[in-house]
């Protein structure tokens, strides 16, 4: 069932994205090389609790089958690795890794979720392709973003994303995938990062979705590790994975968790700095 929310609660859930952007600004300038996994992980549930948050991932668990509670308060996923990586004092950051750490909050009641792509050292540690595939998959959160329009189809949003990887022949996760979220973390409908513009739930007012590509350097298949969490690419091929938690509004989209150095009201019909704010 898609539960829309009224204005006063979409400003209730711009209090909890708020914080999940805070708390991805600290984590962003503690990525270094020498930098654990955890120690981000730490960062992050300081910022959320000190705030009089609660950490919307920790303790999580079921929803992807018969799993233990996920540990951390942060999913931090290391090159190879698409989602749902466990934070740990052995994983430890070097220059050129691609970390893809994923947070979410919870005020009131009420849940952001948010996630980024950073490689460490910058673009430069990099091979150009790597830097392309991050700033690609950013690209195409943010054309799925502005395809967030009443009257719309949910299908739309996923066909806009889908066009930027395909531009690039990179691979889609198609196992998972964007989500309404509210006073759950995951609700109804399931947001895909592909789609036919026309098909699917018509987009209306007070809808609210997590909006999330998944994009691979080689192929789109995926498999889960032992842990029965963390999920990579069966190729081997590095993953990117970018996030907004976006509300529909009677003057458009608007994201909940925009950091802030980007925008929280882009604009349908303007490109410019989305790719790469």
């Amino acid at each position: 069932m898609i539960i829309k929310k009224s204005r006063r609660e979409i400003e209730k859930m711009a209090v909890a994205g708020a914080l999940v952007a805070k708390a991805h600004e600290a984590v962003r300038d503690a990525v270094a090389p020498g930098v654990s996994t955890l120690e981000l992980d730490r960062i992050a549930e300081k910022v959320i609790t000190g705030d009089g948050g609660i950490p919307s991932f920790k303790g999580y668990g079921g929803r992807f089958g018969s799993v233990p509670p996920f540990p951390g308060t942060l999913c931090t996923s290391v090159n190879d690795e698409i989602v749902h990586g466990i934070p740990s004092d052995e994983v430890v950051l070097r220059e050129g890794d691609l970390v893809k750490l994923d947070c979410g909050a919870i005020v009131d009641g009420w849940h952001g979720d948010s996630a980024a792509t950073w490689i460490v050292g910058g673009d430069d540690a990099v091979d150009p392709t790597v830097a392309e595939l991050v700033a690609t998959t950013r690209a195409g959160m943010w054309a799925g973003i502005r395809s967030f329009v009443s009257g719309h189809r949910l299908g739309d949003i996923g066909a806009a994303v889908e066009a930027e990887a395909n531009a690039m022949g990179y691979g889609i996760v198609r196992e998972y995938v964007g989500h309404g979220i509210g006073r759950s973390l995951h609700e109804d409908p399931s947001v895909p990062n592909y789609g036919s513009r026309g098909r699917g739930n018509k987009l209306s007012k007070g809808l609210v979705l997590a909006i999330e590509p998944m994009f691979n350097l080689g192929g789109d298949a995926t498999r889960t590790l032992d842990d029965n969490w963390t999920v990579v690419t069966d190729d081997g091929a590095v993953s990117s994975h970018w996030e907004h938690t976006v509300a529909l509004t009677a003057d458009g989209p608007r994201v909940l968790t925009a950091r802030s150095d980007e925008p929280e009201w882009p604009l349908a019909d303007d490109r410019s700095g989305l790719a790469t704010a």
